[in-house]
Order: C-alpha cells, then sequence, then structure tokens
C-alpha cells in the first residue's frame, strides 16, 4: 500500500509512472523525495504543479546534505526558487556552506530570488545576440547553430527562464529568415578540412571506444594542470559533490591549509607485494604528474599492511621504478609508520559505539549477502577488552575481527578493520600481530598526511562511502577521492598469481621477463620510461577503463627510440661474401653516422674488409619478380661505404646450401645506381640476440570465452627465438646493459643484464615501422 501511495504521489508530481517505478527502486531517493513533496504540499495546501514538481526531484536527486531539504523546499513552494538555473545556483550554494546558520540575503542574492526579468529584456538580449551574428545567420541561415544566440542571451540574462529565451530566439530567428526552405532542410555538407582537424583532436574518450591510433594534442602536464580535470581547490573538499560534511569538517579544513599552505599533495599507494606493471605506470603518471603540474608534492607511500606477502625486494624495485620513469617522491612513507596512531583511532571508534569484535570467519563473511554479526551489538566494554586481547595474541588467526559499523557503496556491510596475522612484520619485527586493512588505513593515512587529491582506479569507487565515513566517524581531517579509469593492454596478465603461474610453468623466466608487461620487464626489453610516460599521455586522464592495442605502446617506443637510439648494423642469419677486387690492401675505415638523418650527431667508425658478412636473405639464386637485392645481374650496394657488389660465384656446400658469395665491387658513383642498399658487418662481434613476439595467442587471454582452456594454454610458442651467433659491428663493444641501438633494416634492440664481458646480449625491443615501399 505504501508503494502504491508513493507512486500515485511521485505521478502527480509529474513523472512518468515509469520514471516513478525506477524512482522508488532507489530508496534514499524515494525517501527523500517523499519528503519534500510531503512538505511542498503542506505550504502549498494544494496539489503540486509538473513545473513544481519537476524542481522537487531535481532537488531530492542531487542535495547531498538533507539537512538543507526542508529548507530548499520552502523556496520552491512558494516560488521563489522557480527555475533550474536558480535550482543549480541553491545547491551549489548549500553545497559551499555547510555551516548553519544560512545568510538569507546572501543565499537569496546568490540564487536570483527576487530577480525579474522582463520580456522586454529578454526581447532584447536575443535581439543583440542576433545582430551579434547577423551576417553568418543570413549566409548558413538554418544551419547556423542556434544555441550560440540562446547561451550569448542566457549569459546577459542569468535568471531568465530558458523556455523563454527559446521561444523567443525561434521567434525571431523566423522573422530574419521567413520559413525553412527545402535546402535549409538538407543536411549540412561536412567540410574535408574541418573532418581532419577533428581527426588531429582525438579526444581521451576516443581513445576508450576505439582502443586505436592516437593523436592527443595536449601533454600530459597540460591534460593535469590547474582547471583541466575540474579537480576542487585545495581547502574547497566540501564543493565535491558527495563529499559528507559534518559541524567540524570547515574547522578541520582551516587546520589543513594552515599545515599545507593551499599546496596539492597527492599519494602514490602501491602494497609492496608484487612488480608495478603497464596500469601503475598511469597511475604513477597521474598521482606524480599532477601534484607537478600543479607545483604540488606527491608521497610515495607503501601499503605495507600484510606482511605474509611482502618482501624486500618489492620494496627496492618499486623505488627504482618510480625513479626510472622520472619522478621524485617528497617523501618515502610507509602505512607501518602510522601503526600506533591507527590503533588509536581503532580504540576510539569502539569508544563511540562505532566498531566492534566480530568471530565470523573469514569464509562467512564472503560473497554478496552474508549473515549479519551476532555481535554487532554487544556492549561497548566487552569489545575494548577483546581488542586489546587481540593485540596481545591471544586469538588464534581468523577467531576474531574488528569491525567498522557501515554499509558501503556495493551493499558490503561492517567491513573487517583489524585482523589477527603471526607474521613478523618487514619493518616492525613482532611489535604487532593485529594488522589495519586497507579499508581502515588508507584514508586515515591519507588523512595525516593532508592528501588533498587521493587519486584511485575506479574499482575503489565503492570504498568511496567508508573513506568518508571514517574520517568523519573520528573528526579527523577528510580528504577528497577522485577516481579514474585503469588502463590495460590486450595480449597481456598482469595479475601477480598469474605471473607467478607463468614462472612456476617455465613460460617466463621472471618477473622482469621481456614478453610481460611489468615495468621491469619492459625497462629490460629496452623501452625507454619517456614512451612509456608519452602513452599515458596519449591514453589520456580518463574515467572509464581502457584496453589498449600493444603496437600503440610500440609505435610510442619507435617515436622515442628514432630520436635517441644510434645505429649500428648487425647481421642475423649470416652470408659470407668475399670481394676479389677489395681495392685497398688492408681494412678500410668507415665513418657511420650515429643517426643518418642528423649528421651533427655524430660518428662512428667500422671497419671494411675483403669478407664481410650479409643477411642470408639478402641474396637470392632465383629472385621473384619485384626482388631488388643481391641476384645474378642485379648488384646491390654496402650502406656507408661508396661501394657496390656484383655477384660472380656462388660457393656451395656438399648439401647443396650456399656457403659463401664471391663479388667484385665498384665505386658507388660509377655505372649505374643499384636498386637497393644492404646492411653488413666486416670484423664483427659474435652476440647473442633475443627476439621476441607477443605471450599470448588471443587477445583476451583470461577470457573464458575466448581461451576456454585458461591462460596458460593459450602460450605462444614462438614469443622467444634465441639466435645464438648474430653478428654485430664492433662499435657496440663497449656497450652496457639497458644501452640502446637500432641495427638498421632489423629494429631497435637494447644490452641484456644478462651480458658478460666479450659476451653481449641483445633483446629486441621492437621492429622498425612498416613500410609498404621497402622489399
Amino acid at each position: 500500500m505504501a508503494a502504491l501511495d508513493s507512486l500515485s504521489l511521485f505521478t502527480g508530481l509529474g513523472l512518468s509512472e515509469h520514471k516513478a517505478r525506477e524512482t522508488l527502486k532507489n530508496t534514499a531517493l524515494s525517501a527523500q523525495l517523499r519528503e519534500a513533496a510531503t512538505q511542498a504540499q503542506q505550504t502549498l495546501g494544494s496539489t503540486i504543479d509538473k513545473a513544481t514538481g519537476t524542481l522537487l526531484y531535481g532537488l531530492a536527486s542531487r542535495l547531498r546534505d538533507p539537512r538543507r531539504l526542508s529548507f530548499l523546499v520552502s523556496y520552491i513552494a512558494s516560488r521563489k526558487i522557480h527555475t533550474e538555473t536558480q535550482l543549480s545556483a541553491a545547491l551549489e550554494y548549500v553545497r559551499s556552506h555547510p555551516l548553519d546558520p544560512i545568510n538569507t540575503m546572501d543565499f537569496e542574492q546568490e540564487c536570483g530570488v527576487g530577480v525579474i526579468v522582463t520580456p522586454e529584456q529578454i526581447e532584447e538580449a536575443v535581439e543583440a545576440a542576433i545582430n551579434h551574428h547577423r551576417s553568418k545567420l543570413l549566409v548558413e541561415r538554418y544551419h547556423f547553430n542556434m544555441g550560440l544566440l540562446m547561451g550569448e542571451a542566457r549569459a546577459a540574462l542569468k535568471w531568465a527562464d530558458g523556455k523563454m529565451i527559446k521561444h523567443e530566439v525561434d521567434m525571431q530567428v523566423l522573422h530574419l529568415l521567413g520559413p525553412k526552405t527545402e535546402s535549409d532542410l538538407e543536411k549540412k555538407p561536412k567540410v574535408a578540412k574541418a573532418r581532419l582537424e577533428e581527426k588531429d583532436r582525438v579526444t581521451a574518450k576516443d581513445v576508450v571506444e576505439n582502443g586505436e591510433a592516437v593523436v592527443q594534442t595536449l601533454s600530459l602536464m597540460e591534460q593535469l594542470r590547474g582547471e583541466a580535470l575540474k579537480f576542487h581547490k585545495p581547502g574547497e573538499n566540501y564543493k565535491t559533490p558527495g563529499y559528507v560534511t559534518t559541524p567540524h569538517t570547515m574547522d578541520l579544513l582551516k587546520q589543513h591549509l594552515e599545515i599545507t599552505g593551499g599546496q596539492i599533495r597527492t599519494r602514490f599507494p602501491p602494497e609492496p607485494n608484487g612488480i608495478l606493471h603497464i596500469g601503475h605506470a598511469k597511475a604513477i603518471n597521474f598521482n606524480f604528474g599532477y601534484a607537478k603540474a600543479n607545483n604540488g608534492i606527491c608521497f610515495l607511500r607503501f601499503d605495507d599492511t600484510n606482511p605474509e606477502k611482502e618482501e624486500a625486494k618489492f620494496f627496492t624495485a618499486i623505488c627504482d621504478m618510480v625513479a626510472w620513469l622520472g619522478y621524485t617522491p617528497y617523501k618515502v612513507t610507509y602505512a607501518s609508520d602510522y601503526f600506533d596512531q591507527l590503533y588509536a583511532w581503532a580504540v576510539e571508534l569502539i569508544h563511540r559505539g562505532l566498531a566492534y569484535v566480530c568471530h565470523q570467519r573469514g569464509e562467512e563473511l564472503k560473497g554478496h549477502n552474508p549473515l549479519p554479526s551476532p555481535w554487532r551489538d554487544r556492549p561497548i566494554e566487552e569489545s575494548l577488552l577483546l581488542f586489546e586481547a587481540m593485540r596481545k595474541g591471544k586469538f588464534a588467526e581468523g577467531e576474531a575481527t574488528l569491525r567498522m559499523k557501515l554499509v558501503m557503496e556495493d551493499g558490503k556491510m561492517d567491513p573487517v578493520a583489524y585482523r589477527v596475522k603471526y607474521t613478523p612484520h618487514h619493518r616492525t619485527g613482532d611489535t604487532w600481530c593485529i594488522y589495519p586493512t586497507y579499508d581502515y588505513t588508507h584514508c586515515l593515512c591519507d588523512s595525516i598526511e593532508h592528501i588533498t587529491h587521493s587519486l584511485c582506479t575506479k574499482e575503489f569507487q565503492a570504498r568511496r562511502s567508508s573513506y568518508f565515513w571514517l574520517c568523519n566517524a573520528l573528526d579527523v581531517y577528510c580528504p577528497v577521492q577522485w577516481e579514474y579509469g585503469r588502463l590495460n593492454l590486450h595480449y597481456a596478465v598482469v595479475s601477480k598469481r598469474k605471473i607467478l603461474q607463468l614462472v612456476a610453468a617455465g613460460a617466463v623466466r621472471d618477473w622482469d621477463d621481456p614478453r610481460l608487461f611489468t615495468l621491469t620487464a619492459l625497462r629490460r626489453r629496452g623501452f625507454p620510461p619517456e614512451a612509456i610516460n608519452n602513452f599515458c599521455a596519449r591514453v589520456g586522464v580518463t574515467v572509464a577503463q581502457t584496453t589498449m592495442e600493444p603496437h600503440l605502446l610500440e609505435a610510442c617506443v619507435r617515436d622515442v627510440l628514432n630520436d635517441t637510439a644510434p645505429r649500428a648494423m648487425a647481421v642475423l642469419d649470416s652470408l659470407q661474401v668475399v670481394i676479389t677486387n677489395f681495392p685497398a690492401a688492408k681494412l678500410l675505415d668507415i665513418q657511420v653516422p650515429n643517426f643518418p638523418a642528423d649528421e651533427t650527431k655524430g660518428f662512428h667508425q667500422v671497419p671494411f674488409g675483403p669478407t664481410v658478412f650479409i643477411e642470408r636473405t639478402d641474396f637470392k639464386e632465383e629472385p621473384e619478380p619485384g626482388y631488388k637485392r643481391l641476384a645474378w645481374g642485379q648488384p646491390v650496394g654496402l650502406r656507408h661505404t661508396g661501394y657496390v657488389i656484383e655477384l660472380q660465384h656462388v660457393v656451395k656446400g656438399p648439401n647443396g646450401c650456399v656457403e659463401s658469395l664471391e663479388v667484385t665491387c665498384r665505386r658507388a658513383d660509377v655505372g649505374e645506381k643499384p636498386k637497393a642498399f644492404i646492411h653488413w658487418v666486416s670484423q664483427p662481434l659474435t652476440c647473442e640476440i633475443r627476439l621476441y613476439d607477443r605471450l599470448f595467442q588471443h587477445k583476451n587471454p583470461e577470457d573464458p570465452a575466448e581461451v576456454p582452456g585458461g591462460f596458460l594454454s593459450d602460450l605462444n610458442l614462438a614469443s622467444l627465438q634465441v639466435v645464438e651467433a648474430a653478428l654485430v659491428d664492433c662499435s657496440v663493444a663497449l656497450a652496457k646493459p639497458f644501452d640502446k641501438f637500432q641495427f638498421e633494416r632489423l629494429g631497435y634492440f637494447s644490452v641484456d643484464p644478462d651480458s658478460r664481458q666479450g659476451q653481449l646480449v641483445f633483446n629486441r625491443t621492437v621492429t622498425l615501422k612498416e613500410d609498404p615501399g621497402k622489399v
């Protein structure tokens, strides 16, 4: 019966039956709307017209502070607030003035109460806007963007009714242009230039939807600077939609500003139980980048609250990766730095009746609808004694937890704040046998460090309610949590558990295997940190989760390495070539530009002798049509030497395989220009070269629909090919691990840490760009 009464009440406000039924499904909204409608009816003493009902619905659905409901309803019912613009201004005013009492005179001035906009004023404002655009309007007629006229009129008359402005625009345009003609009804033709410009302005949204090539017009710093993200200013947390205020909020924010001086503060808070991956690169860029772009500071805080999974190597690797990406933390902190304070606050929560000791087992708390705790209402003194017993080690693991009394946004009830663990902690040793959870620790550490913007990925949105609740429950400074979209890649897994399975199965060597997308793996493969940062900038600061193609990351890598990786020559599958008429009695020293497109960047020297080695694929006895490299009657040039070689004799072994070639040479400036120039080496180093490809065959190896047998069944058996006796020119002899080169015509390569004196190992980072004109 109550539902039917509410349905009737809501439809009486002007809601459609469908909209009314949808509203009833939202308990909080329907309760607030019911209260607003009831109060309005009492004020009006009659039925509510549709215009008033629309405003009441807008109020109920957007008001975050129920204390202001009666105040605002009174203004709507008395028609002092009678437009959507006024309602928006009123909601903004109460959000930015959370403390009582409200200054009525100031409120009414800010909301346009009592301001009367006459039809004559609307007519004049519209006429002025039309005169401003008159010449273009006469040319484009009804293809002109009429929204410009409405926007200018609204700007001149802030409190005017939008419908009246639209009506006046329609009337004056009709008077000026007359009725629409057939040409006015045709679709406006698109201009090719406009399409090109629009294509060049690819947005972050385009990236999310298409996952394809992106050209971001803004650098990451530009995306993160100032007002670009529409974030709140330090100290104005209360202006953020959904932020929960208390009578202490404004005093706490005042103290916060005194401590920070209005400086932006962010933090990057990884768990030290695994290696960072490509998704973390976005988080690092976002947190450190936002602080840097706005002259703020960023903490590197380790969330070290689970000693079972934490290892020293992970702490070191995380610090290394942050530095590798080019960022320096303002300070490195640990959740364990605050264990004493966190414990004291937990005791305070119990004292306030907002937490209790529970004995439900872990398996009983799993699932969407776990049974309510039978210990939820146990006496405060009892919970205090039991929590102290937990700290003193009188409970086994799993026998007792401390739980907070709240319902989270995802419906999860009473999240755990503390649990018993007897694993020694890497920093505090055996001092503690109880450890706080993420839900309890995270917001309070943010509060202690006076973080202004707590930036986290979208999956933590369900914890926002507990974030605000816990800070307010303890009357401590409450930062603002902002969520952004997670970054994923196709053909990859980044889960710590699954990478361990890959290592155990022998599919990869370790966390830094170059086929993985951990940051240590990408560094080992040769990806420059600038390329990863550029990739994050191209993805953009998106709210939606993005899953990108690996070739987009590789394109960023090529862009950087093309300008930074000096050239060298290497031969993977060698074929010996003897020059029978070599023009000198000894080796010639050839000057090779480090960057052929810019010789100001220097040269390196390589020897050129009567015996050289070329790629076996650069010679064919019986070439197919279009083949341009070495063949009978088809000479080729040797890059950088100024010489052309021509085949004279093919030497074959007993099995008929080509073992070597005999050629003659001539100067390149004498005779016909060859169709192609090939790379070569002489007096080379013998090196190991590792050629990497995708680790998985399918885009989504973890998707059962795509890979029914599980990700381990989807391995690409050709993801690693090792060339044990590759030949590389001697200019790389002194190269160190992580030095990078472009091996001409082959790709970009990086020196692997497995390299030893006299035995260099190279990883292929990426291939060269595809060029359809090359053969």
